[in-house]
């Protein structure tokens, strides 16, 4: 395969500059060409926990530097980290900051680009494919649909501190907003859906989880608001996690393509139960 990138006037990693770019949710060939380019010029990669071995091939001439944060277990202190990068940077390094998903999408991009341009440091964005959109499109479950929703609320499940995110109005997004993508929201699920119904939501809402998003070994269970914790629990699913909530997760029954690429029949052609071709809609 010819890994040369198509002829474009591509921009220049200059020494001195970070870049902070998204990796995707995980499955290499999610990553953007813009990602592609930066990884072939890098002398440095600082890249997080959720990149894998099979993305950092892809620069096989820069150094790797490790800076991953996964709750719950030892990790490098985020000012260590952002500082670490202006050092990098004043020591004229082509540094690429690479992070899972989209660097301003609970990434913490902005806070580590808000320390390089305090420092003096010129830096660009390099956006990436957020798993709270590839991850349930690998899933079959599509966070928008004309027949579903016209609204989608993106949210952390934890705070700074690890706990569920007090500034959160979680009775106003159960209120206001039809489909629900929780991010790190394994850990406090079971309070974060006993807040969604106690402010109106469906103790049957479809729910689905989807662990390990768009890798060969994703794993993805269907529950409701009122099971999600003990299904979690008896499925043995552990973090990374993205969370759906919403009439949105029964598409998934029609929408399941890599199950059906697997060899399994669609169990529900209808699963909204419309009653009329999808084209009609």
């Amino acid at each position: 395969m010819n890994d040369r990138l198509p002829n474009h006037d591509w921009p220049a990693l200059e020494p001195g500059w970070v870049w902070l770019c998204g990796a995707g949710p995980g499955d290499p060939g999610l990553l953007t060409l813009h990602a592609l380019n930066a990884m072939r010029q890098a002398d440095v990669i600082v890249y997080d926990a959720l990149v894998s071995e099979s993305i950092l091939d892809w620069a096989p001439q820069a150094e790797k530097i490790y800076a991953g944060k996964r709750g719950g277990k030892p990790s490098a202190k985020q000012r260590d980290i952002s500082l670490h990068l202006v050092d990098l940077a004043r020591a004229g390094r082509r540094v690429l900051r690479l992070k899972g998903g989209d660097p301003f999408v609970f990434g913490r991009g902005g806070e580590e680009a808000q320390t390089l341009v305090q420092h003096g440091i010129p830096i660009r964005i390099v956006p990436g494919i957020t798993a709270g959109i590839a991850g349930l499109a690998y899933a079959g479950i599509p966070v928008t649909h004309r027949d579903v929703n016209q609204s989608v609320t993106f949210v952390t499940g934890h705070d700074k501190a690890g706990n569920t995110p007090t500034a959160v109005d979680w009775a106003g997004i159960a209120r206001g907003s039809q489909v629900i993508v929780i991010y790190m929201g394994m850990k406090h699920i079971g309070e974060i859906a006993a807040r969604l119904i106690a402010a109106g939501r469906s103790p049957s809402e479809p729910v689905a989880v989807t662990t390990t998003a768009t890798l060969t070994d994703q794993r993805t269970i269907e529950t409701t608001l009122a099971h999600v914790e003990t299904d979690i629990a008896a499925a043995g699913l552990e973090p990374p996690a993205i969370i759906c909530v919403g009439m949105a997760v029964a598409l998934r029954q029609a929408l399941d393509w890599r199950g059906q690429a697997a060899g399994e029949a669609p169990r529900n052609l209808d699963p909204l139960d419309l009653r009329r071709p999808a084209e009609a809609g």
